[in-house]
């Protein structure tokens, strides 16, 4: 009986897995221990995430079943935002504390839950593609190098907020066609000014610049849109993926602008002659498969 945790910022899902059931997944608020204090994750595990295994039906139903028994859960692998090794181990005691009856318990790095989803016991090449990027070469149980990932102010090349960020410097550059700029200030009710002031003198403005993705995704039939995707995909292949020297690994991909963009991601690959391997929207069934067998 597993509980398998993958967690961002802001949400947490939590899967449950048996032998004799299919995985129950529930969601809690984020947890990162970088941005929080052992009191508050306690309370997210002890209220949030035990609050809906009593209230769940489709938990209850295992119960009823007895497939979940009070030793559940006899492991627990947590893999998030903000585990760097150095809060592994505080990671770790908090999820001792919540979960004592647990036999293993291990806290790990968004990065390598990636890696562990996108290659399994494979060695690979695993990215994250979102409102950020990161990458790293895996030899098919640990990370043996990493790309550091510099925010999209220094690098994140191929994340949602620098392809937001070049996107805005082509459409008021001069290099995407006049009808396009049109269309973006109707359809989104932003202009040069107010995409500044966002930027410049509003918080998260890595967030802003990734929401205008929604946009972005919805006109690809325009050329010169499309090759923004596209060049954003080059660099980061260029400048990351390159540097690991492995071209006999295929590049494998999570995440939410990797899944959405899809067809770009492909010809960027193609372009640049790498082999690309999976690419999943999140990777918690990846990470389910990973921990079953």
């Amino acid at each position: 009986m597993l509980l398998i945790a993958d967690s961002g910022s802001t949400k947490t899902d939590w899967a449950i897995v048996t032998a004799a059931s299919q995985p129950v997944v529930l969601n809690t608020q984020g947890i990162n221990p970088v941005h929080q204090s052992r009191e508050e994750i306690v309370q997210i595990i002890r209220e949030e995430f035990v609050g809906l295994m009593g209230s769940t039906p489709e938990v209850q139903k295992l119960r009823s079943a007895a497939i979940l028994t009070p030793e559940f859960p006899m492991a627990v692998y947590f893999y998030g935002s903000g585990i760097r090794p150095e809060m592994e181990a505080l990671m770790t005691s908090l999820l001792r504390e919540s979960f004592p009856q647990a036999e293993i318990v291990e806290a790990h790095s968004d990065l390598l839950g990636a890696a562990r989803a996108l290659c399994g016991h494979k060695e690979g090449i695993a990215s994250i593609l979102g409102t950020g990027a990161n990458s790293c070469l895996y030899n098919g149980e640990e990370i043996v190098e990493h790309m550091p990932a510099l925010g999209y102010i220094l690098g994140d090349e191929g994340s949602g907020s620098v392809l937001g960020k070049r996107f805005v410097h082509d459409l008021y550059g001069g290099l995407l066609s006049e009808e396009i700029k049109e269309t973006f200030e109707k359809e989104t009710k932003l202009n040069l000014a107010e995409i500044i002031r966002r930027v410049y003198r509003q918080p998260l403005a890595n967030r802003f610049l990734a929401s205008l993705s929604e946009f972005i995704s919805g006109h690809l039939d325009d050329p010169g849109v499309r090759q923004v995707v596209v060049r954003n995909f080059e660099d980061f292949l260029s400048h990351h993926i390159k540097s690991y020297k492995r071209p006999d690994l295929p590049v494998s991909f999570v995440g939410s602008v990797a899944w959405h963009y899809k067809e770009q991601l492909q010809e960027a690959a193609a372009n640049l002659n790498f082999s690309l391997g999976a690419i999943l929207k999140t990777p918690l069934a990846g990470l389910i498969a990973y921990h079953k067998l």
